[in-house]
């Protein structure tokens, strides 16, 4: 196979996207560094050893281990001199890059063993075709790059997570969980199901963190898609009520008019004078 780079423009996906992937047959001695990068990148080693040096540590490794480059963090790997390694490469940006990998074991350890898992080998394939695509490459790279990362997450899961991690965690899901439901009627109880924690604990600990209960949070977040639709749509307000999670257009209009001190009508009108 030939050596092959990739590059993506990160603007397109600032959740999570890959911005760089590739092939490579090393020549002995073959180095990258010291230097830092910009992303996240999962070297996964094919086929000979060498070694990698992060984090004022050096660590030896060979075909079926992974070596992650964290962001920003100083780094330098060397092929060896007899035995070089040629590897696959997935690079990612975006902000919940991060905290996808905090569910996995890289987030602890540079390194993994993956024991040439074919599920993770076939990802990498799949990426290296995705981005020979001629049409729909994001997408179809960026599909790849999320089963990748559910894959280490189901394989390799973080072990550890510390009280304020986990917590972390279910406000993070809960506010993702308000953002793609809002427009649906659905209850405290149906996210704590989701989350697999009790109500009252879920509660407490959403006031806590974000400083508005739930209930407010989510009036907020429609009351906001709301004034984006008065503002940039024609639709009528009985359409823009449901289109917020609120059945009846009169119990929408009377929260909306609490907020912002008009009428929805009010506020439109305001908006085009």
């Amino acid at each position: 196979m030939t050596d092959f780079h990739f590059s993506n423009d990160f603007t397109r996906n600032i959740d999570a996207m890959v911005y760089t992937c590739g092939y490579e047959d090393c020549k002995p001695g073959h180095s990258y560094g010291p230097a830092i990068r910009s992303g996240y990148i999962v070297h996964y080693i094919l086929k000979g050893k060498g070694f990698f040096q992060c984090r004022n540590k050096i660590y030896r490794l060979h075909s079926g281990d992974a070596f992650c480059i964290h962001p920003n963090e100083r780094i330098y790997y060397e092929a060896d001199s007899h035995e070089p390694w040629s590897y696959s490469w997935i690079g990612m940006r975006g902000i919940k890059i991060q905290q996808y990998l905090k569910r996995t074991s890289f987030y602890d350890a540079p390194y993994l063993h993956l024991n040439e898992d074919p599920e993770l080998l076939r990802c990498h394939e799949k990426m290296l075709e995705a981005s020979m695509l001629s049409e729909n490459r994001d997408l179809m790279m960026n599909s790849v790059l999320y089963e990748y990362l559910y894959l280490l997450t189901q394989k390799f899961p973080r072990e550890n997570l510390s009280p304020q991690e986990k917590q972390n965690h279910y406000v993070q899901e809960t506010l993702q969980y308000l953002e793609n439901h809002y427009e649906e009627n659905f209850s405290l109880q149906d996210i704590s199901a989701q989350l697999n924690i009790e109500r009252s604990y879920l509660y407490r600990l959403f006031k806590s963190s974000v400083g508005v209960s739930m209930k407010d949070y989510l009036l907020d977040l429609r009351i906001s898609r709301a004034c984006s639709l008065l503002s940039n749509s024609s639709l009528s307000i009985s359409d823009i009520s449901r289109s917020v999670g609120y059945k009846d257009p009169l119990y929408f209009s009377k929260l909306f008019k609490k907020k912002k001190d008009c009428s929805p009508s009010q506020y439109r009108r305001n908006f085009i004078s």
